[in-house]
């Protein structure tokens, strides 16, 4: 069998995890020798990047690129998770802001700022995955990390479900938490 040095685009649907695919990418090209460039969440689909062999010493230079996501905002909802899989613990299907006011909200992210990881991630604190400690309701100290928004664009507004929502676009700097 011939080893195979690459970079691959994969296509990582909703429901798996990007160690999901780096497995199946394991099992494919017979390698040990596999890494990605960046952890999709298990509830986001896109494209994650995965490096083969000899390319793996490539990651620590591609993982340092910006990301572009395609976000959906659901006003009105909060969640035990802080994203659409948790329980609902409030609702309000009142919107009291125009859509030009909820845009011009969302544009004043653009910048660098200081983010603190959601609790349900997979970012590792002592050896262990944040959702780990949560899932297991114990405290842990979360640091806030140094990220930028690049530029936030391509708003396009629907009702939902009898909620406003409201989706874009995201250029961001490594390390940024999309949830």
């Amino acid at each position: 069998m011939v080893k195979m040095d690459g970079i691959l685009n994969i296509y990582k649907p909703k429901g798996i995890t990007s160690h999901d695919v780096v497995n199946k990418v394991r099992r494919i090209f017979n390698t040990k020798q596999v890494g990605h460039t960046g952890t999709l969440d298990p509830n986001a689909e896109g494209v994650l990047v995965v490096c083969l062999n000899q390319a793996t010493k490539l990651v620590q230079f591609l993982e340092s690129d910006v990301k572009k996501y395609r976000c959906e905002l659901i006003l009105g909802i909060s969640t035990d998770t802080y994203d659409i899989t948790g329980n609902i613990v409030d609702s309000d299907k009142q919107l009291v802001l125009s859509e030009e006011e909820v845009i011009a909200t969302i544009k004043k992210f653009v910048g660098k700022q200081k983010q603190l990881p959601p609790i349900y991630s997979s970012i590792k604190v002592n050896g262990k995955k944040l959702y780990e400690y949560a899932r297991k309701n114990q405290e842990v100290t979360i640091e806030s990390r140094d990220i930028e928004i690049f530029e936030i664009d391509n708003f396009t507004s629907l009702i939902k479900n009898e909620y406003y929502s409201i989706s874009f676009d995201v250029l961001v700097s490594k390390g940024t938490y999309i949830r």
